[in-house]
């Protein structure tokens, strides 16, 4: 890999997504979140993700982040990407996170899925600050936050998924005011 960030976009969630989810499951992008999902948490969060991206309430999004190719409609998915509502210390605020597929990391794939997903929820105009989780050693996503324009908040505790006490960074980004 050559350092050059890549050109992408971002795609909002569909039905014919599982396979991406699929391959965003493999134990070397899941090592920090608690491990692989089984086939059942993997269409139940499918399902989630499908209904996320069809609800236009402002809940949030979940998008796929295609490479593009230049080709009209053209591209090649490369990772997710997406945000949601969360109560973090008793505030309503979005939350975000993203993976990106072994063969497309180290091109500035998941900071650029990551600076459109802060657009779409800035554009969303709901909530006012958005928050990332990553482990404390997980170092590339950590990366991702600093490079997308997050401030490093802290370390504090974040349960994910459910049941699992991840030792992570709280990263925080200011999307602006909210609507009225």
């Amino acid at each position: 890999m050559d350092g050059k960030a890549s050109a992408v976009r971002i795609e909002p969630w569909s039905e014919s997504d599982l396979d991406l989810l699929r391959a965003a499951n493999a134990p070397e992008l899941m090592d920090h979140l608690g491990g692989p999902e089984t086939e059942d948490q993997l269409l139940t969060r499918h399902r989630r993700y499908v209904d996320l991206s069809s609800d236009r309430t402002g809940r949030g999004r979940m998008f796929r982040i295609v490479l593009d190719t230049g080709e009209r409609g053209g591209g090649e998915p490369a990772g997710t990407v997406g945000f949601w509502e969360q109560t973090w210390e008793d505030e309503q605020v979005y939350e975000t996170g993203w993976s990106v597929l072994p063969g497309f990391q180290g091109r500035g794939i998941a900071t650029a899925g990551t600076l459109a997903v802060v657009e779409a929820a800035r554009a969303e105009r709901r909530h006012r600050f958005l928050h990332a989780f990553p482990s404390v050693s997980n170092g590339p996503s950590n990366a991702v936050c600093r490079k997308a324009g997050f401030s490093l908040v802290g370390e504090c505790d974040f349960e994910y998924p459910p049941g699992n006490l991840l030792r992570s960074n709280d990263w925080c980004l200011d999307l602006g005011p909210m609507e009225g």
